[in-house]
């Protein structure tokens, strides 16, 4: 099944043929194309012979996007001790023996189906952290099952769901079950549903448990340093060159060097810039890369490239994601792929290890009860996206459906665990799974590769639940346990250098390149948002009225980047 972008088509995106992957079908069964490689009266599978596998009593019948960290492991617990089986095969075995509860022994990044064929039951699971994706449709008597929301494009309506709506607008990503389609929901990580009864089990949980608060940080930097020198030799290719997208700050500096001290193949490091008008971090990670010997690529990523390449981007992606980084991303991927099938990176040192994005909530703690600003107040606006601007930014009627809404985040934010932990659930939950994981996972594969992730490994996840909270956040140092991991193999230079992050242009980008083109785009009372957003408030942004914390652009970057996957997801895929 292929989507076919062609110059004829309205849709903003132009000569790209897509590949969705694999989709499944359950329930009423009707007009199936003919690519079907499975089918029985209430299941089939439309995938390539690569995502399905069999089990040897023929029982089981898998259907996957799998990458397994630990797949040796596994192959010995089997006995088969050959390379030509599949990671599919390998979970058809393993379901056959230990039904459900060999979840528990996989590591790695999977979306799978499971069909029992005597019980006629039907088995959804996603990976314990989120690493891969899976959405299935609720609105009609067939349930149809897929990795990439793109796949599902001619099984929905293109109903919006406006909660969904709201919160990608406070986010720059949509968190939780929800996806922007009314119709179609997403397995949450860590989960199994069984059909046909929708039944919801948790095969993993993220826990907070302090294992022992009288050992100092230097024991629990020495513990991650073994852990993560353990997660990154399995995700290295052997005898394959590797890359990994070097920024120059903390994580992603410390993934580089653990890899240049592991791996005997050629290491090739990635960084981007975007031009001489705005500042860059090509300091730090060219003094990375000359550290750990590395062989280093800079890419200089234009204005225009940022603009042009924003529509192919959002088509690679599940929901919308308004992060400026999302085009930079693929772009870097595609310089990868001359040189590396894989690559590495440092998302997850954030979240799991107490970075600054947690300090104003954590004064808002304590704060409180003088602001008078609730904690899920707060978690919103901690975002600066635009949580504080829905009743102007919405229209009337949606604000008035959606005011007295619930959100996703109140349970893990009002949870009885440390505050910081509390912070770092969510964001692990969520901006991980959610925003982090699916953009590089979509992304990398886009540009032909595979995306890993070492700090977001569920090990890695499980041990930051163990460290004490002070030795995460520690004051005004962020991550002070990653940095003890790794103080002997980093210049101090990185060690102590503040978090700064990668910023992106963004405010330059709409007050002197893309003005006129964003507001043809947002403007249009014809453009996809206009039935939801008040153009009016618009065209103050656009003319950067009022604008006293130079915050416009991100938020005029989160609303082009809806309007184009809107375009590219609903008109292009519908011709």
């Amino acid at each position: 099944m292929l989507f076919n972008f062609s110059k004829k088509s309205q849709s903003p995106v132009t000569n790209i043929t897509l590949n969705p992957g694999w989709l499944v079908a359950y329930g009423k069964l009707d007009n199936l194309r003919e690519d079907v490689i499975w089918q029985d009266d209430q299941f089939a599978v439309i995938s390539t012979p690569e995502n399905f596998a069999i089990s040897p009593s023929q029982t089981f019948i898998v259907v996957g996007d799998i990458w397994l960290s630990n797949r040796l492991e596994l192959l010995q617990k089997l006995a088969l001790d050959h390379d030509n089986i599949s990671n599919q095969q390998i979970i058809s075995q393993l379901w056959e023996k230990y039904h459900f509860e060999c979840l528990s022994l996989l590591i790695g990044m999977f979306s799978l189906v499971i069909r029992d064929r005597e019980k006629q039951e039907l088995y959804l699971v996603r990976d314990a952290i989120g690493s891969r994706t899976l959405y299935y449709t609720t609105h009609s008597l067939t349930s149809w099952i897929a990795p990439k929301l793109i796949t599902l494009a001619f099984h929905r309506s293109d109903n919006l769901d406006v909660i969904a709506l709201r919160d990608y607008l406070c986010c720059a990503f949509v968190p939780g079950e929800r996806t922007l389609w009314q119709d179609i929901k997403e397995i949450r990580p860590g989960t199994l549903i069984k059909m046909p009864s929708y039944q919801v089990y948790h095969y993993w949980q993220l826990q907070e448990q302090i294992i022992d608060k009288n050992q100092p940080l230097e024991w629990y930097g020495d513990q991650l340093r073994t852990l993560l020198k353990q997660v990154v030799k399995e995700y290295l290719p052997k005898d394959q060159p590797v890359g990994v997208f070097l920024s120059g700050g903390l994580d992603s500096s410390s993934i580089t060097a653990l890899t240049a001290k592991l791996h005997h193949a050629p290491v090739h490091t990635y960084s981007i810039h975007f031009g001489t008008e705005t500042p860059n971090e090509l300091e730090f990670s060219s003094l990375v890369s000359q550290y750990c010997h590395t062989q280093h690529h800079i890419l200089e990523i234009t204005f225009r490239d940022m603009w042009e390449r924003l529509p192919e981007t959002m088509l690679y992606l599940d929901d919308p994601i308004g992060d400026p980084l999302t085009v930079p991303n693929l772009l870097v991927g595609k310089l990868a792929r001359d040189n590396v099938g894989i690559t590495l990176n440092g998302e997850g040192g954030d979240p799991c290890f107490g970075g600054p994005k947690n300090q104003p909530m954590l004064i808002n703690s304590l704060y409180s009860a003088i602001n008078n600003q609730d904690s899920l107040q707060a978690y919103l606006i901690s975002f600066q996206k635009c949580a504080v601007d829905l009743p102007q930014l919405l229209k009337t009627e949606i604000w008035q459906i959606l005011k007295n809404e619930s959100s996703v985040f109140y349970h893990d934010l009002n949870s009885g665990v440390n505050y910081l932990n509390r912070l770092m659930t969510l964001n692990i939950k969520f901006k991980g799974a959610d925003q982090i994981l699916t953009k590089v996972n979509n992304l990398t594969q886009a540009a032909g590769l595979q995306g890993l992730s070492p700090l977001f490994d569920q090990r890695v996840v499980d041990f930051s639940m163990q460290i004490p909270p002070e030795y995460k956040l520690s004051g005004v140092e962020e991550k002070a346990v990653l940095k003890n991991a790794v103080r002997d193999i980093l210049p101090d230079t990185i060690i102590h250098r503040p978090k700064s992050g990668m910023m992106v242009p963004v405010q330059l980008g709409f007050r002197k390149y893309w003005q006129k083109e964003a507001r043809k785009l947002l403007l249009n009372r014809n453009s996809q948002i206009s039935a939801y957003i008040n153009q009016d408030i618009l065209r103050n942004w656009l003319d950067f009225q009022g604008d006293i914390w130079g915050r416009y652009g991100v938020k005029l970057w989160l609303l082009v980047s809806l309007e184009i996957w809107l375009q590219v997801n609903k008109s292009g895929l519908k011709k």
